[in-house]
């Protein structure tokens, strides 16, 4: 983005910013009646859209789908006075109304059917991560499902027994779910202070992250190198012992998939130097081949799955299906 069209964005996004907060503020005094929710909200949104961002969406997101194209101050701003409101109320309401949003087609409608499950997770954590599961399967593009992993986080934060839910995703047919893996373990050093990140040091996050290393998929590999340099955060030495040991065998196996995350992980500030050389070097010459099958071990597993290659081809069709409706 050329610094003009960034300046055009940010006078824009303040131009509006008052229709964005009027808009939320209405839609507050809705959160009990969904159906003239909906209705306000997809007017109000309409008008807060503007063409740009709705197409730069098809370029950053390819096969998104429909969006209103509202930049994320704005919907931000929509999203925290509907949170406000859900707050005085009860978790079923929130519960029902991001039921009732996640069956609209556009993206803005599941973003904000996020911010409705905030509001219920703390108290009524079995429904709400019902819905969860079932926003996992439907998703078709990164941006809900990186909006999805600050849930995920969330609720692993309060049970760490939810950890059950991302070890499930590992071995699943669907790309998106395992991507929601690699971006709610990038999530969850954010959602908690500094001092606190100890805590995540004894948790499956690194095996999980080793799982699924070898992944074909650049969506999720891009969420594995980002869980990566998160993760420095909480355990920067299990983090480079395990970049060192997949280093070594993607040079020894020429596995381009696991080296395109390993040097992308490289990137973060906190990486030392002379360690990133080492892995450069190891690394030099490997390269990622898309026509290369998975070789993670998470992979490997599921190829021994019966009927797991119709799984996999039917979550493809769906794909399709849910684009095209959309």
């Amino acid at each position: 983005m050329t610094s003009e069209t960034s300046l055009r964005a940010q006078a824009l996004v303040a131009e509006r910013l008052p229709q964005a907060r009027g808009l939320g503020e209405a839609l507050g005094e809705l959160t009990d009646q969904p159906e003239e929710f909906v209705a306000v909200a997809r007017d109000g949104l309409t008008q807060l859209a503007d063409e740009p961002y709705r197409a730069e969406q098809s370029r950053v997101a390819p096969g998104s789908g429909a969006v209103f194209g509202v930049r994320n101050p704005l919907l931000a701003a929509v999203s925290r006075q509907v949170r406000a409101a859900l707050r005085e109320g009860s978790p079923a309401s929130a519960l029902w109304l991001a039921e009732r949003l996640a069956t609209e087609p556009e993206r803005e409608f599941t973003l904000i059917a996020h911010a409705c499950l905030s509001c219920s997770l703390p108290d009524d954590p079995e429904r709400t991560w019902q819905l969860m599961r079932g926003l996992a399967r439907a998703a078709h593009e990164w941006i809900s499902v990186d909006s999805l992993a600050e849930l995920y986080a969330a609720g692993i934060l309060r049970e760490s027994y939810r950890w059950a839910e991302l070890e499930q995703l590992v071995y699943s047919a669907s790309k998106w779910e395992r991507r929601l893996v690699g971006s709610t373990i990038a999530r969850l050093p954010y959602e908690i202070t500094r001092a606190e990140r100890v805590r995540l040091s004894n948790t499956p996050a690194l095996t999980l992250i080793d799982s699924l290393l070898g992944d074909a998929e650049p969506d999720v590999q891009k969420a594995l190198s980002w869980a990566l340099r998160s993760w420095l955060e909480v355990d920067p030495r299990g983090v480079n012992e395990l970049i060192r040991a997949q280093a070594a065998d993607a040079q020894r196996t020429n596995d381009g998939h696991r080296a395109w995350v390993l040097r992308d992980a490289l990137t973060s500030p906190q990486t030392d130097a002379a360690f990133a050389a080492e892995i450069r070097a190891c690394l030099e010459g490997v390269r990622r081949d898309g026509r290369a099958e998975a070789t993670s071990r998470a992979a490997e597993t599921t190829r021994g799955f019966v009927g797991y290659d119709r799984l996999a081809d039917a979550a493809i069709a769906q794909q399709g299906v849910r684009q095209g409706n959309r």
